[in-house]
């Protein structure tokens, strides 16, 4: 079986097939050898589990995943890969590419026809791209999610495992913290990538909670405030809340004077617990 994180290789394989990275997909493969063995490892896929891959690029780790899980689906947009993955992953029967984007594939369907009475995890090698709006639609999702494993830029791995109320905190570290629990798993170099990036990366694991970190009637309209309040990180939420929601200043800081938070108090400060307290204040007064 072909080393697929040799670049001999790589270049070979490629070349043969006449693909050229694309910069607007995103595209860097991996050629550290032990980071997708850690990455399977660490999503907790087992010969009962089926595991969705996003983004396969040439296989390296859903070759991984293969020989731990029961199934693998691995949705790939680009139409060029197709070919290149018949061949790098030939050995493997559980393993099916579905050529469809991730951001407007029909994921319910996707889980009953491939997915049905199993446990299911996620492990992906993220493109930056496409990074946060993946995860919300993830998170979002209400699917039979264990767990979502994922490499993304470092920074993004920060944000999202960054404590609720602390400087690193931010609308993407509220929506990680409200549904799962993150966990940085460990850094990879950029010096582990063909094409290399200009930026490092991280492994962030994403344990799905069995029911939201807070109550909200509506986690739509929760999000709504959420967004406006990080919206305008330099103002107070206060500011940030009444200009982006059309909302009263005094109601906003009468609501958060209800739940015994100080007015001038920025979003960065707030717990996930201490947003939705201010969320059904809120909703209390009937404005959002």
């Amino acid at each position: 079986m072909a080393d697929l994180t040799d670049l001999a290789v790589i270049k070979e394989v490629l070349t043969r097939h006449g693909f050229t990275f694309s910069k607007a997909l995103g595209q860097n493969f991996l050629v550290n050898p032990a980071v997708c063995p850690q990455m399977a490892a660490a999503c907790g896929a087992d010969e009962s589990t089926g595991v969705l891959e996003i983004g396969p690029g040439l296989g390296v780790l859903t070759k991984e995943l293969a020989q731990k899980a029961k199934k693998v689906v691995s949705v790939e947009l680009d139409t060029r890969l197709l070919p290149v993955l018949s061949e790098t992953l030939q050995a493997f029967d559980n393993v099916t590419i579905v050529n469809d984007d991730i951001l407007k594939a029909d994921l319910p369907a996707l889980f009953r026809q491939h997915f049905d009475g199993m446990r299911v995890v996620v492990c992906a090698n993220l493109p930056y791209y496409i990074t946060s709006p993946v995860l919300l639609r993830l998170l979002e999702s209400g699917l039979p999610i264990d767990a979502i494993t994922v490499m993304v830029q470092k920074e993004v791995a920060q944000r999202l495992c960054a404590a609720p109320g602390t400087k690193n905190a931010g609308v993407l570290t509220v929506y990680a913290d409200y549904y799962a629990q993150a966990e940085l798993l460990f850094s990879v170099s950029k010096g582990s990538f063909h094409p290399m990036p200009q930026v490092d990366s991280a492994v962030v694991r994403l344990t799905m909670r069995n029911r939201p970190a807070v109550a909200a009637d509506d986690p739509q309209k929760f999000f709504r405030l959420v967004k406006a309040a990080f919206s305008q990180k330099r103002k107070t939420l206060v500011n940030a809340v009444s200009s982006t929601l059309h909302l009263p200043k005094e109601t906003v800081a009468a609501a958060l004077a209800q739940c015994s938070l100080p007015s001038a108090v920025r979003a960065e400060a707030l717990t996930t617990a201490q947003l939705g307290a201010l969320y059904r204040a809120l909703r209390a007064e009937e404005v959002l």
